[in-house]
């Protein structure tokens, strides 16, 4: 009796320890990528307020980033992780194991992205779709309804575009960020640069029209005033502005223009066809270009050339202008020999 009573133990305690090797192994298993590619694209997620932990662990289960949420839920508790994910975007994938999921959900992904000051919207758009911030799509059909934002600033806005209104800068602008917390960002700016800046712009769509011919056409700080005060002697002599940027900006593209663009381009955008100011911006001026615009240098000059290092060089007259495009040429030639 007591021999069988012996073996029932050691039966019990045997199947005890398969149960919980059993358990053991898939919670083992639980723990492992759902995909063997440790190498798989990551996608993003984003919440737009906080959630407990459990509820975005079950979440990616449902979606194929982690194979068992409840095995990841014990595995949190047994390192103490916290309970709350906070709101933000975070990046997974399924070649992530449960560990490098609770990690990545420790802390949302944070992306610091330069939006330029040479960018027409449409190119910003793109580059904000590259990182997956917004769509270009959302973005710019966003910029074309200025009404979306006229109770959240303090500023007149255009009927038609925010084009020269998206102030240029370095934003925190995560994954899924979204196309108007973008846009109300860079309007936020411009209404704490420009708007409330020290010299607020009295004509302030032309100022901003001015100001992004300027960035476009400037290499140095000390040519943004220059620039601006041939602009404006052009057009007191309605002579037609002839920039090349403006032509860029019709086509939407940024390329090396050839002969034929310079007419054949019909736009209100190009200046060599239409005198006057472009009908808008062209692309996001700074506090300094607009500065420029404000406070153009007064001087005599009707025409610029570019030189390789950066600065431009003036002339009155067209002959002298001649003679600045040849001294452009050899630089040019200079640097290639």
């Amino acid at each position: 009796m007591a021999k069988r009573r012996k073996a029932k133990k050691w039966i019990i305690a045997w199947v005890l320890l398969g149960v919980l090797a059993i358990v053991l192994i898939c919670f083992l298993n639980g723990l492992r990528p759902v995909s063997s590619n440790s190498k798989s694209r990551k996608t993003y997620i984003r919440y737009e307020k906080s959630l407990r932990l459990s509820t975005a662990l079950i979440e990616f289960e449902k979606q194929g980033y982690v194979r068992s949420s409840l095995a990841a839920r014990i595995l949190a508790l047994i390192e103490r992780r916290p309970t709350v994910v906070p709101a933000g975007s975070y990046a997974v994938s399924p070649g992530m194991d449960a560990e490098q999921i609770l990690r990545q959900l420790r802390n949302p992904v944070t992306l610091l992205l330069r939006l330029p000051e040479t960018n027409w919207a449409n190119r910003t758009a793109h580059l904000l779709a590259n990182y997956d911030v917004v769509s270009a799509d959302e973005y710019m059909k966003l910029v074309h309804d200025p009404s979306a934002f006229s109770k959240d600033v303090s500023f007149p806005l255009p009927k038609d575009s925010l084009e020269g209104y998206l102030y240029p800068k370095k934003y925190d602008l995560p994954p899924l960020y979204g196309a108007r917390r973008v846009i109300l960002e860079q309007l936020k700016e411009f209404e704490k640069s420009v708007w409330n800046g020290p010299d607020r712009p009295k004509d302030l769509k032309r100022t901003l029209i001015v100001a992004s011919l300027v960035q476009l056409e400037s290499g140095k700080d000390y040519d943004r005033p220059m620039i601006a005060g041939v602009i404006e002697n052009r057009l007191k002599q309605k002579m037609p502005l002839q920039i090349d940027a403006t032509i860029l900006y019709a086509l939407q593209k940024w390329r090396r223009l050839n002969f034929k663009d310079y007419h054949g381009v019909q736009s209100p955008y190009n200046t060599y066809t239409v005198k006057g100011l472009p009908p808008g911006p062209i692309c996001s001026p700074d506090a300094k270009d607009i500065e420029a615009a404000l406070h153009p240098a007064k001087h005599k000059y009707l025409y610029y050339v570019a030189l390789p290092d950066g600065r431009s060089i003036y002339a009155a007259t067209y002959k002298e202008h001649l003679k600045n495009i040849a001294i452009r040429k050899a630089a040019i030639k200079g640097l290639k020999s």
